[in-house]
């Protein structure tokens, strides 16, 4: 498989494949004219030379060479905030204590945050079931570390990824059924589906005071900060990176957002750039690596090589799936 920076004409064939995502991926349950627009702008976003950091999605996707057929795809969104601010809740505590009482209580609260200026954000990371189980979600998930490392200019040094809350098979979320459901009046896949579009009515609707959280039915309180059952790996793996929960939850159904600064992103921290020194066969027993060009065509893999002080000797059909001859660029990890 590789994964490389997206090109129009896999419109159609990414709205297909994201038809197959579930309740609670929210930048994926979009029309086919929004998602035309995020490649659009995502186009854009690869062919500019300007590194002001402006918002712009990096949308990837990855396929099979073989066959053509795209079966993932992941963004990198370069800032949060803005025009569309970034709303989440940060679960604080409050004191009540009563001295004549010998009262002390510790209350959890869920405090509406409004971010103008944020952080870079990965996410809209999906891969078709049938390619699960096999290492394309790693793949998948770090190739953007690569992107990010070979061009942190154009990137925050604070990264953040919103993992998907729990919500069942029917769309239901018991943190907005207990909360955002009351103040929106509309079931929690319309909500999910309107903030695609804009997210000027959470602004307008949202609650803005303090929401006592042991106020809430338990099983609303039992899923903040937890996530789906399917995006656990997810989870593993940018915990393995270096993120880590910082007390933001999403606002509707209550998933974590997680952090890490950019320089701390382990398969940043662990790549490094080297020139292609030869393009032959090498052994089969020769150690794969996550390898990337150094190009804004992006594209990524895992591929054999043998990396030494002069440079990396590559297959021929590693030349081919990454664009690259000899001389060029190349960004590996282990």
């Amino acid at each position: 498989m590789i994964v490389r920076s997206v090109v129009p004409e896999d419109l159609d064939p990414l709205f297909q494949l994201i038809q197959q995502s579930e309740f609670g991926l929210t930048t994926l349950k979009v029309s086919r004219e929004v998602l035309a627009t995020r490649i659009e702008d995502s186009v854009f976003a690869f062919s500019r030379k300007s590194t002001q950091r402006g918002g712009h999605p990096y949308v990837f996707v990855m396929e099979d060479p073989a066959t053509g057929e795209i079966v993932g795809t992941c963004s990198i969104y370069s800032k949060v905030g803005g025009f569309e601010p970034f709303y989440s809740y940060e679960i604080k505590t409050s004191v009540h204590k009563s001295e004549d009482l010998g009262v002390h209580k510790d209350i959890a609260t869920l405090h509406l945050r409004e971010e103008h200026n944020g952080p870079t954000e990965i996410g809209s990371l999906f891969l078709s079931p049938a390619f699960w189980g096999k290492g394309y979600g790693s793949l998948l998930s770090r190739c953007r570390f690569l992107f990010m490392a070979q061009f942190s200019n154009l990137f925050e040094n604070e990264i953040i990824a919103e993992m998907r809350g729990v919500v069942d098979e029917k769309g239901k979320s018991p943190l907005w059924a207990a909360l955002g459901s009351y103040f929106f009046q509309m079931g929690f896949p319309k909500a999910e589906t309107l903030t695609s579009k804009s997210k000027k009515f959470i602004a307008e609707l949202m609650p803005r005071h303090p929401i006592y959280i042991p106020l809430l039915p338990q099983d609303a309180q039992d899923v903040i900060g937890q996530v789906h059952d399917f995006t656990k790996p997810a989870l593993a793996m940018l915990e393995q990176e270096g993120f880590e929960f910082r007390k933001l939850v999403d606002i509707f159904d209550g998933g974590p957002t997680m952090h890490c600064d950019l320089t701390n992103i382990v398969t940043v921290r662990n790549s490094h750039n080297t020139k292609v020194a030869a393009i032959k066969d090498i052994p089969k027993s020769k150690p794969h690596f996550l390898l990337s060009n150094c190009q804004m065509d992006f594209r990524c893999g895992i591929e054999p090589a043998l990396i030494t002080t002069e440079g990396a000797t590559i297959t021929q059909a590693t030349a081919k799936r990454l664009s690259v001859s000899v001389g060029d660029e190349l960004r590996y990890s282990i």
